[in-house]
């Protein structure tokens, strides 16, 4: 063999794919994919099944109309996860193109990864403040895309998954309008900065060597839009929204190490682009006021995970789009609220999220599943204006299965096949402690 035989472009396309890969990794315990909703302390206490039509600074990362109402307020809140997970090899092979069919062997490597996903604290915030008897405005953050993963370099799993850091954080600027005595509506700008960090081996040619490593860093700043309404009728409070697909454009640098003869010629570093699109969301909900104590909480959201339907990457003037096969899904939960007595509040709530991936596209980048959420939470009011929220759940994936094959160096005389089978089982706690203040 001669070099060189790698498609340098290719192996850009291959790592810059990982930025949408491990966006995709579910390590967000509470909703499917790369989409974490924690964001609102006392709304994990009924498993987020009220927000749409709840009122309050706390509520703005699902209606920017739940504002229109609640005067001054400050909140801010933090979430910790901890996701205990294991990932289990069943028969991962690689077959590299020796002579004369291609030499398939075991993958090799530490048969088992337990917890990959790295513990995690997500803050968030915001502020609201009324103009005038009919208008409000307000100021959110969030990071509805954060987490960081990781596999070792003896991993059955390194050439998929080994470093993964995908961090983001949304800005949002709202306003919101009482319309009429029953009807509100809000709108948001929401800007969005991303920021990744990945990495994974690559197979040299032959068995007896080692692999080589291929990284990506890059960031960028993105905006989307929010609009919402709110209906209040006495007991009856109903809430919609929509957050819009949010097209990501990353400008980094991969970095390729470590191939040796005959691809030592592919080993670089540059510059490039990779542009993919988060989904929409359509939530609908609401609350009824059973008694003065109890309050009955529902909510369904609707995701446009289709959006996400290529990963397109440029380098050196080309461009190359790799299909998605993401599919749009539906999660609900249910809530209830209860005032035992005007200072103190209890809360308990259950979800179900469906997975955007079917069984051939997932890999342990990706290793994701549905999964149902168990939660209970507290409000206690400690001085005027000024509530602590705590809430605590526990998330329950469905076990998966991982059977997928990717080609390094694909459409030249190196292409190596990988291919990647495994068994995926977990759960996750979360902890999340806030506080609102009004003024």
């Amino acid at each position: 063999m001669t070099a060189p035989f790698v498609s340098r472009l290719f192996i850009y396309t291959a790592a810059v794919a990982v930025v949408a890969g491990a966006a995709l990794a579910p390590h967000h315990a509470s909703a499917a994919s790369f989409y974490l909703q924690d964001q609102s302390v006392k709304g994990l206490g009924r498993a987020y099944s009220g927000e749409v039509a709840d009122q309050g600074a706390e509520s703005l990362w699902w209606n920017p109309a739940a504002i229109a109402r609640s005067g001054r307020e400050l909140y801010i809140g933090e979430n910790s996860i901890l996701t205990s997970a294991t990932v289990l090899d069943q028969g991962s092979t690689i077959t590299r193109p020796i002579p004369p069919a291609g030499l398939t062997t075991p993958v090799g490597g530490d048969p088992r990864s337990s917890n990959p996903v790295e513990f995690g604290v997500v803050p968030n915030g915001a502020f609201s403040m009324p103009i005038g008897d009919r208008f409000a405005v307000g100021v959110s953050t969030a990071a509805p895309y954060d987490f960081t993963s990781t596999y070792s370099s003896s991993s059955f799993a390194r050439y998929q998954s080994q470093k993964s850091r995908l961090t983001t954080i949304d800005i949002a600027v709202n306003g919101a309008m009482k319309v009429t005595d029953w009807l509100d509506l809000g709108v948001a700008v929401n800007t969005e900065y991303t920021s990744a960090n990945l990495g994974n081996s690559l197979p040299n040619l032959s068995p007896l060597l080692p692999d080589g490593q291929q990284t990506l860093r890059g960031d960028g700043w993105n905006v989307g839009y929010t609009v919402g309404a709110q209906g209040h009728f006495g007991k009856l409070e109903l809430g919609a929204s929509y957050k819009s697909a949010m097209d990501h454009d990353l400008d980094g640098t991969v970095t390729v190490s470590g191939l040796l003869t005959p691809l030592s010629a592919n080993n670089f570093s540059t510059s490039g682009k990779a542009t993919f699109t988060t989904p929409w969301i359509a939530t609908f909900g609401g609350r009824y006021r059973l008694t003065p104590q109890l309050t009955l909480n529902a909510q369904v959201e609707r995701f446009g995970w289709s959006e996400f339907d290529a990963i397109r990457t440029t380098y050196a003037g080309a461009t190359v789009a790799t299909p998605e096969n993401y599919k749009d899904t539906t999660s609900g939960a249910l809530g209830v609220d209860y005032a035992v007595n005007p200072r103190w509040t209890v809360r308990a709530g259950v979800g179900y999220d469906q997975s955007p991936l079917s069984g051939q596209y997932r890999d342990t980048r990706v290793p994701d599943s549905d999964r149902v959420l168990y939660t209970l939470g507290t409000s206690v009011k400690v001085a005027p204006g000024l509530t602590l929220d705590a809430s605590g759940a526990y998330v329950q994936f469905n076990g998966s299965t991982v059977n997928t094959t990717t080609v390094f160096y694909q459409g030249t005389a190196a292409a190596t096949a990988v291919t990647e089978r495994a068994d995926i089982g977990g759960n996750a706690k979360i902890l999340s402690l806030g506080m609102r203040y009004q003024f």
